[in-house]
């Protein structure tokens, strides 16, 4: 029994994967964080940072307008909680957003701002959404930015995900695997496993194309995956070791997690499975592996599990697919 629909973030559980690779050797774990009532990990960070806006008395509900840049999930999950709490929610966006997203915000009571043009410095869509979210705190009265980008709570939430793993595996995590965008989530994990001392060892999953490890900016289709500008959450050692990953290894990967663990998760979990697939021959038997996998897959239909967006970018997926999962297995790490 939950006191209300926000209480009932966090518990997300945590399925054993058999099917997903041949011959596994080792334990596999997927925490399913689209199972979050706002369908994403991002519903932790949400949470965490209007409840402590809330109780600072930095956001006065009825008063206050919340005014964030999101891409998606993080969008949502502030919709979800300024929604449940009586706050004007702003949420400014760019013309990668689905349609799908919008109208989910939209559904919450969120305000969409849509930015159509880059930054003419940067070029990037990413600072263009933040400029206009500046813009917007300036002109409007008793506004609070989130600012999830640097905001301590976003990390801080996500010391709850690796503590409720930890307890579903008796402190056991051998291996964790983690997308990264703002760096909330593994940044936060990785602080829980060094302040209590696990034996885990953390890869970051970036995408290719993105500059958070120092990679040369690209063009990049999968939304929430990487990032064109560090986030200032980022810090050097903020894993173990990191996987970059394309989109297309994205998209074979979630569909072949839907078709062999019956999973239908976004596109950066797919980037998950493909940095496993990349190293699993470095983890040993009866290792314990978990994979983060930060959302759900309805919200890729238009893109992902769409059978003419994927031909459309990638052509006959079908002609990659066998020889893809192939080299992947032999691949190794790289930073």
């Amino acid at each position: 029994m939950h006191n209300s629909i926000l209480s009932a973030i966090g518990n997300t559980p945590l399925v054993k994967l058999t099917r997903v690779f041949d011959d596994l050797q080792f334990n596999l774990y997927a925490k399913l964080e689209a199972f979050n009532p706002g369908g994403s990990s991002k519903d932790r960070p949400a949470f965490k940072i209007i409840r402590r806006g809330i109780e600072s008395g930095a956001i006065v509900p009825g008063k206050t307008v919340v005014i964030e840049s999101s891409s998606g999930n993080m969008g949502i999950g502030l919709a979800q909680a300024c929604s449940y709490y009586g706050v004007h929610f702003i949420c400014v966006v760019d013309v990668k957003a689905t349609l799908q997203n919008i109208r989910l915000l939209e559904a919450y009571g969120a305000e969409v701002e849509l930015v159509s043009e880059p930054d003419p410095v940067t070029g990037e869509l990413l600072q263009s959404r933040i400029d206009r979210v500046k813009s917007l705190l300036f002109s409007i009265p008793d506004s609070f930015w989130p600012n999830q980008y640097a905001n301590p709570d976003n990390p801080l939430a996500h010391h709850h995900t690796i503590e409720e793993i930890a307890a579903q595996l008796d402190g056991k995590i051998d291996y964790l695997f983690c997308a990264t965008s703002t760096c909330g989530t593994i940044r936060g994990c990785v602080e829980y496993i060094r302040e209590h001392s696990l034996d885990t060892k953390t890869y970051a999953v970036d995408a290719v194309g993105s500059v958070i490890f120092g990679n040369v900016k690209a063009c990049r289709l999968i939304p929430g995956h990487g990032a064109a500008v560090r986030p200032p959450l980022f810090h050097s050692d903020i894993a173990d070791d990191c996987i970059h990953v394309t989109d297309l290894d994205c998209v074979i990967n979630c569909h072949h997690l839907v078709r062999r663990e019956a999973i239908l998760a976004g596109g950066s979990s797919g980037a998950v499975i493909a940095a496993i697939r990349r190293v699993k021959h470095l983890i040993p038997e009866g290792a314990n592996c978990v994979a983060i996998l930060p959302d759900r897959g309805e919200r890729y239909l238009d893109t992902i599990y769409s059978e003419s967006w994927v031909t459309e970018h990638f052509g006959d997926i079908a002609h990659h697919w066998q020889g893809k999962l192939e080299a992947e297995t032999c691949a190794t790490a790289t930073y």
